[in-house]
């Protein structure tokens, strides 16, 4: 369900670029205990990350050995200072590298970086090349361009993100073509530079790597005969509507729209993505025959964000 506070507060947070969201440790050793033989003998790369505050670089820190890493760099973002303005040097961004031969070091050197530290910067790209797998927490207001590079350069990762990304147009492409999904937790608390707590209700981590959950099948058990009235058709769009995962109808061929935590046990062998709705279609938009209507209605009322789905084989049933 919406979750109004979270995503008055995440549209805030976009509003004036209010960023810095400090993920907890508790919360980043419960994702990535999923993925422990994935990260054997690889660079991982934290890009957004000052490496004095940052629970990404402690966690990889004091887990190196029994991940089998072979090598962790974290990079700061010095924010622009007026301050500092007159004074270059204070205005860069540090990194810290870690390998096998420096771990057990008590203050790993940091090393200046020539610029300010923004992930998008010509040195922080050479660095992003290095890594095997980037894992992190960028800046909510700059998903789409933070992904967006991640796939240019073809990498591996594991971020966090809020659930309304779905519905932006390019990272919904994405996941349409298998490029991106969802991994196993969600995160609901982060910490504020001022030592405050944020809570969240629609945040969770978005993946290219293996998820196990992917491979396994739903079941089912409702069905669409003999419960049409259950299952609507939507105003302006040729679809029926599901309102709970759990009451996808196992007998109907046709396509059916779902509430985006189905995201969340998606496997694609099972089900094929189609589409996604909102005020319009996520992937070609408002269209003349549209234009100026909520494609995820029914009876007038507007339902919140749908993904369209189809099957691909046979539901399991209990």
């Amino acid at each position: 369900m919406k979750n109004k506070s979270s995503n008055k507060s995440l549209r805030k947070a976009d509003a004036v670029k209010n960023d810095e969201f400090y993920t907890r440790f508790d919360d980043i050793q419960a994702e990535l205990n999923f993925y422990k033989d994935q990260l054997k003998d690889k660079v991982i790369y934290c890009n957004c990350d000052d490496p004095a505050e940052s629970a990404f670089t402690d966690f990889f820190k004091l887990n190196f050995d029994y991940l089998g890493i072979k090598k962790l760099i974290c990079t700061r973002y010095q924010k622009s200072n007026l301050f500092l303005f007159a004074d270059p040097v204070r205005q860069r961004g540090y990194r810290l590298e870690i390998t096998a031969k420096n771990k057990d070091a008590k203050k790993p050197v940091k090393l200046n970086l020539k610029g300010d530290g923004d992930f998008r910067s010509p040195e922080c790209i050479e660095l992003l090349k290095e890594a095997d797998i980037v894992i992190t927490n960028p800046p909510f207001s700059l998903f789409r361009e933070y992904v967006a590079q991640l796939i240019q350069y073809n990498k591996k990762f594991l971020i966090i993100g809020n659930d309304n990304a779905i519905t932006y147009k390019e990272i919904f492409k994405l996941i349409k073509e298998n490029k991106v999904w969802l991994g196993y937790d969600r995160v609901k608390k982060f910490h504020k530079p001022d030592g405050s707590t944020q809570k969240f209700g629609n945040v969770g981590w978005f993946t290219n790597l293996d998820v196990e959950k992917r491979h396994e099948d739903m079941i089912f058990y409702k069905t669409y005969n003999g419960n049409e009235s259950d299952f609507p058709k939507y105003d302006h769009y040729d679809a029926i509507n599901v309102d709970r995962i759990k009451n996808i109808p196992m007998d109907y061929k046709g396509i059916m729209g779902v509430p985006i935590t189905f995201l969340h046990k998606y496997n694609p062998k099972q089900f094929e993505i189609i589409d996604g709705l909102n005020r319009y279609s996520i992937l070609s938009g408002p269209t003349k025959k549209t234009k100026g209507k909520y494609l995820s209605q029914v009876n007038g009322k507007p339902i919140y964000v749908r993904i369209v789905i189809k099957t691909k084989k046979p539901i399991k049933t209990i």
